[in-house]
């Protein structure tokens, strides 16, 4: 259902209001370059710092430029259940396909509070839920076994964006969880080491910039061919590297984005841009890579 690459988009700004032109046009690069789908203001795309209303036009904005070329995957989290039920039902309701369900951050519930936050969400909406599990950002892992509880008891909750860090978090998932229930990567660079382990492809920060790479390379790994994976791996590790080490995502990618002319670098605060040094460096890579 979800196999292949699906792009988690940042959500570009100009005068301070959502960029709704480079918008469109960012989408319409991800499905002329093979992407599967894309996913509206997740974390990559500022949710925290988008209100109500900001929220609920990306995602209907995402699903009009989408046009039906492929899933439009609904960043729906909170550590807010209430508001978590309030954006998923708003995201079925704007057309999206299914909704991605960051776990609660900072408020740090306990694995029986976890389980009862995304079974309400569930009760509350028809829509594919994929769970995402995040530690770096929310302090809390879901764990295997609250995973597997939640495959077992709610029909609709259909995957996991596993953005831990370590392939054996998929290994363990793989062995409690069902072959229907699908794992997909949280991060670029463990792409080809997930899915030689049992991930389905990846929600990538990457392919904002690089769509057609990202997407041939999980092409490949589905096809078998491992080996033509793991070469576009090894040429684009440093762009990869460069992500996680230079800055909080999604500033990095905000920049690389700026650098190729596809959208204005802008951040909402508390998030800004990188430095001139860590920008010059950034388009270093880029310029190696043949990106500029």
């Amino acid at each position: 259902m979800f196999e292949g690459t699906h792009t988690a988009l940042v959500t570009p700004f100009r005068n301070g209001d959502i960029d709704e032109e480079a918008f469109r046009k960012l989408i319409n690069l991800q499905f002329e370059n093979g992407i599967s789908g894309v996913v509206p203001v997740g974390t990559t795309g500022e949710s925290p710092t988008l209100n109500h209303d900001e929220h609920i036009r990306a995602i209907k904005l995402a699903v009009e430029f989408t046009a039906g070329r492929g899933h439009v995957i609904a960043g729906t989290g909170s550590n807010s259940t209430q508001e978590a039920i309030d954006l998923t039902i708003a995201a079925e309701n704007a057309g999206a396909n299914a909704a991605l369900l960051v776990c609660p951050y900072y408020n740090k519930p306990s694995q029986e509070g976890l389980y009862q936050h995304y079974r309400a969400i569930s009760q509350s909406s028809g829509l594919d839920l994929i769970l995402y599990s995040i530690p770096g950002r929310s302090c809390i892992q879901i764990d295997s076994e609250t995973t597997a509880r939640l495959q077992a008891d709610c029909p609709n909750i259909v995957a996991m964006k596993e953005a831990g860090g370590t392939v054996d978090r998929v290994t363990e998932l793989r062995a409690l969880v069902p072959d229907t229930f699908e794992i997909l990567s949280g991060d670029d660079a463990l792409t080809v080491d997930f899915m030689k382990a049992g991930a389905v492809g990846v929600i990538s920060v990457a392919s904002n910039l690089i769509p057609k790479v990202m997407a041939d390379l999980t092409k490949a790994m589905r096809d078998g061919d491992t080996a033509a994976a793991e070469s576009l791996h090894t040429q684009y590790e440093p762009l990869f590297s460069a992500f996680l080490r230079l800055d909080t995502n999604p500033v990095p990618i905000k920049a690389a984005l700026g650098l190729a002319g596809r959208c204005d670098p802008y951040l909402r605060l508390p998030m800004i841009q990188i430095g001139p040094e860590k920008q010059a460096e950034l388009k270093a890579i880029m310029e190696e890579l043949g990106l500029l």
